[in-house]
């Protein structure tokens, strides 16, 4: 079995996920994406095919970026600290072309206390 990274959820993003996602679908692939997150052995070799992890340009801090569907625009916007992993926002399909902007309005959150 390979080792687990944790997952912190201090802001309800799972949470706001199953109440706002569209479709048993979509809720379906967040459960997959957050699989995925949770493997360590992705991290090491550095691939996430279902979420495309990747960090968000444009920001000072390495904020992480993973597709829940890439066409639907659903993402999900997290920090990586001492191998734990940290949800801050679920971003809708309509929101997700204006990252830096939603980023900015919700800077409190993008940042580990």
């Amino acid at each position: 079995m390979s080792q687990v990274k944790p997952l912190i959820d201090k802001y309800g993003v799972i949470f706001k996920a199953n109440k706002n996602l569209p479709d048993n679908e979509h809720k379906i692939k967040l459960i997959e994406v957050l699989s995925e997150l949770e493997d360590n052995n992705n991290h090491i070799i550095k691939q996430f095919p279902k979420s495309q992890l990747h960090p968000v340009k444009g920001i000072k801090q390495t904020v992480y970026r993973a597709y829940i569907d890439k066409i639907s625009g659903w993402r999900i916007h997290l920090l990586l600290e001492n191998s734990n992993i940290y949800l801050i926002d679920i971003i809708e399909g309509q929101k997700h072309d204006k990252v830096v902007k939603v980023i900015k309005a919700k800077k409190d959150r993008y940042t580990l206390d």
